[in-house]
């Protein structure tokens, strides 16, 4: 069978680094699928899930923006943030999650409602994919 190698990386770690079958990237015009000698292609990510197969197995990262690169059979993921769903902690995803909606829910002027919506929607995904 063939595959590519997929590597997710973000400012602090290497996040992923292993050879798959397959990887279906959060796009921010929607997801995108990249099988092994896909074209090249170059696409901003949005908050999201990058799940990937290794030996039939689906697993799955938390994305939160960033870049994929497919080139060379070569998947490159550059992210703000990224981690496994296995090493999410869910007590903090469901305290940020609701620290977002408390700051949402106050409808002050002093509250940066743009983050704090972009802070809840990267909680809700992490606790979605801490359930996988």
């Amino acid at each position: 069978m063939s595959t590519l190698e997929l590597e997710v990386v973000t400012p602090d770690k290497t996040v992923v680094r292993e050879t798959v079958e397959m990887a279906v990237c959060p796009g921010v015009a929607g997801e995108f699928g990249v099988l092994p000698n896909h074209v090249s292609i170059l696409s901003a990510l949005k908050i999201g899930d990058l799940r990937y197969r290794v030996n039939g197995k689906d697993e799955h990262v938390f994305i939160s923006g960033g870049f994929a690169d497919m080139n060379n059979n070569v998947l490159s993921v550059l992210a703000e943030s990224a981690e496994k769903a296995a090493d999410i902690d869910t007590a903090r995803a469901q305290a940020a999650k609701e620290r977002a909606e408390k700051r949402l829910a106050e409808h002050s002027d002093t509250v940066d409602t743009t983050r704090a919506h972009a802070a809840l929607a990267r909680a809700i995904v992490r606790l979605q994919l801490a359930g996988h």
